[in-house]
């Protein structure tokens, strides 16, 4: 037997030894005292809520984060019917979101608010937030506010990291899997007195042994180590409310072929990250809610990557700062207005391995832009029937000079049973694609980047309506929602136009995602909810003069979950079915042998994750797994036997690279760290 299933084995027989035992002791203590001290009546939170404003979206809280391992950003959407998170390449683990159809390059992502994970953090950033270390995500669709910059196209996704101003607590989470991955995360908060808190987050991962369970010769996933700490610190005073924090990351990954000859492809990137932020708030009229708000952010994120014979090694350094003041005219009038800027500067340097085509040189490798911006945005809520929000502000950029992004939200709620939003935007993005892309020089093709890529710019339109129905006695809810994102200008992934490269070029012609969604939740009876939806994605673009279906993107998505909790809340049962559609691949080109490279399209699969979770007074055991199928994509490296060929290629990934996995895991939670 594998020694990491006989790991395991021993573990969960470890654990449950020592979950009888507890459960004996709870017997024992019942038994001998009969007095009932104290009764605490509680309630149970929802995992998921809708925000409530004009803006459509979700938040997503710890106890449905808890439903999954989610030791991660990148595994936290298990759950989530709107959110999809796929493996980007077979080799490198870099991992993408996808909303509304398309990449998640075009979903401004925010912590506490602040924009970041730009640039070179893009591909592996979903690796870079630790689960347990998150109190909530904030999902939102379409458009977003103004308030947080221009680059939100198909929506925005906020991490609220453990506050340490909550109730003084400690909290201890222990991962492991039957891929030998291990993690260990603790956090903890302490008041110092006179409105001063403070917390520490921790977290290491190690993924002690490799596996190629596909038997191509290529490790399924590298083997990665992480470091990851953050300070954050608080001082509330009546009127003033400061917040900042540090933030230090080391992460190495090591993977490409399972054998070690001097010829052997290996793929190695090693990642140091540093980050600080503030925010100050003064609240100047408590009556009018008028405040006035300091924001500001600092990162430097070093990346060292090698591909085989190809390498990436980058430097970003980012600086961000927003000045926001808000005011409540009267309770129907609220304005919000602002100043930002931000400034990137990337310093790189990479080998490619043949000669560009005509038009496309490297992409210069020392990249600079400074945006400057102000915004104003305006909230009409005449009445709990009908909010209204419109939002403009002017950027100018030091490459791309100056543009408008309006966006309006309105919400219509005629009755408590049933609410209407619609929303229109604009969206602007700066494409830096070496870094943003560096994964794709796995590839055996060249990838290589056309002279002066544009500006990203597209529209996005929404209408969604959500009913909460009556129905025996409970709350049938009820989400459907149509979005189309047009674009202007954008940079294309083109694999068709010439089979020796990947090109990363600037659109010519048509591009737009239309994506319709409906979701379901009903509670069946007391503590068990089921979970229904179905996504249906048209998303094209314009490859080579002609319009086509974007590659590597599903036609459809189905997911149904399940989640029962005991009346006592001692047992958790949840379950998740997924149903993946079909999709296109990118042009097949003719091989040597006369053969084709790949097929034109993929098929439908479907993935199984089940978890139970027993609850104890201080601490919780968690058992699951993953990919209960056992579903993987057949061949996902193409040409694995050659790697340094021009026909090697490990980014055409569509499914998943890992088969079944199973995990264990155990929460400790003192003091204020209770859910």
């Amino acid at each position: 037997m594998d020694k990491r299933y006989m790991m395991s084995l021993a573990i969960v027989v470890a654990t449950t030894n020592v979950l009888q035992a507890q459960e004996q002791d709870i017997r024992d203590s019942v038994y001998i005292d009969a007095d009932i001290k104290e009764v605490k009546v509680t309630a149970r939170r929802p995992g998921t809520s809708r925000l409530r404003g004009a803006i459509n979206g979700t938040k997503i809280g710890q106890v449905e984060l808890f439903r999954a391992a989610c030791c991660n950003l990148g595994e936290s959407f298990t759950t989530n019917p709107s959110v999809d998170v796929n493996y980007s390449d077979a080799t490198t683990g870099a991992k993408q979101i996808k909303l509304l159809g398309l990449s998640g390059t075009y979903v401004q992502m925010l912590t506490e608010n602040i924009p970041n994970f730009r640039g070179i953090a893009a591909p592996y950033s979903l690796g870079y937030v630790p689960g347990p270390w998150m109190k909530a995500i904030q999902v939102s669709k379409g458009s977003a506010s103004v308030k947080n910059g221009y680059e939100s196209i198909t929506g925005q996704i906020n991490i609220d990291y453990l506050k340490p101003e909550e109730d003084e607590g400690v909290g201890v989470n222990l991962f492991y899997d039957s891929m030998t991955r291990l993690e260990a995360n603790a956090d903890g908060n302490i008041h110092l007195g006179n409105g001063v808190s403070t917390e520490i987050l921790t977290h290491y991962e190690n993924m002690i042994d490799m596996h190629d369970d596909n038997n191509d010769g290529f490790y399924d996933k590298p083997m990665t180590e992480q470091f990851h700490i953050q300070n954050r610190w608080q001082w509330k005073q009546t009127r003033n409310i400061f917040h900042a924090g540090v933030d230090f990351l080391v992460e190495d990954k090591e993977g490409g072929q399972t054998h070690h000859a001097a010829d052997r492809y290996k793929i190695g990137i090693t990642t140091h990250r540093y980050e600080a932020y503030l925010k100050n708030a003064v609240i100047l009229n408590p009556e009018h809610g008028t405040n006035i708000a300091f924001m500001a952010t600092g990162s430097s994120h070093g990346q060292n990557a090698h591909y085989g014979q190809k390498f990436y090694d980058g430097n970003q350094k980012n600086l961000y700062a927003s000045l926001i003041l808000e005011h409540n005219f009267t309770e129907a009038h609220n304005i919000s207005a602002g100043l930002s800027l931000n400034h990137d500067y990337y310093n790189q340097d990479y080998t490619l391995s043949a000669i560009a085509p005509e038009n496309y040189t490297p992409s210069d490798k020392t990249e600079k832009e400074t945006t400057s911006g102000a915004y104003a945005q305006y909230t009409f809520t005449p009445s709990e029937v009908l909010t209204a929000m419109a939002g403009f502000r002017i950027d100018h950029s030091s490459q791309f000079g100056t543009f408008a992004t309006p966006r309006v939200h309105l919400k219509f709620q005629p009755h408590e049973i049933v609410s209407f939003r619609v929303s229109a935007g604009k969206g602007y993005r700066t494409v830096h694609a070496m870094a943003e892309n560096s994964y794709l020089l796995a590839s055996g093709r060249q990838l290589v980047a056309e002279n002066n890529l544009e500006q990203e710019e597209a529209w996005n339109y929404g209408i969604s309506s959500a009913l909460n129905i009556p129905l025996f006695g409970k709350t049938l809810q009820v989400n459907l929602e149509y979005y189309y994102t047009n674009f202007l200008h954008q940079m294309i992934v083109d694999y068709d136009t010439d089979s020796r490269f990947i090109m990363l070029r600037n659109l010519d012609g048509d591009s737009y995602s239309h994506t319709f969604q409906v979701d379901a939740s009903y509670p069946l009876f007391r503590g068990f909810t089921l979970t229904a939806a179905y996504r249906l994605n048209d998303v094209k673009s314009t490859y080579n003069g002609v319009l086509k279906t974007k590659p590597l993107t599903n036609k459809y998505k189905g997911l149904v979950t399940v989640s029962y909790k005991t009346p006592l809340g001692l047992w958790q049962f949840d379950a998740t079915l997924q149903l993946n559609g079909g999709g296109k691949l990118p042009n097949a080109y003719t091989l040597a042998d006369g053969s084709q490279s790949w097929g034109s399209s993929f098929g439908a699969y479907e993935q199984v994750s089940a978890q139970v979770t027993r609850w104890f007074r201080h601490f919780s055991v968690y058992v699951g797994g993953e990919n209960l199928t056992n579903f993987k994509q057949k061949n996902p490296i193409l040409n694995a036997q050659n790697p340094y060929g021009a026909d090697f290629e490990p980014t055409l990934v569509w499914g998943p690279v890992e088969g079944r996995l199973f995990y264990l895991g155990v929460r400790v939670n003192l003091g204020g760290r209770m859910i």
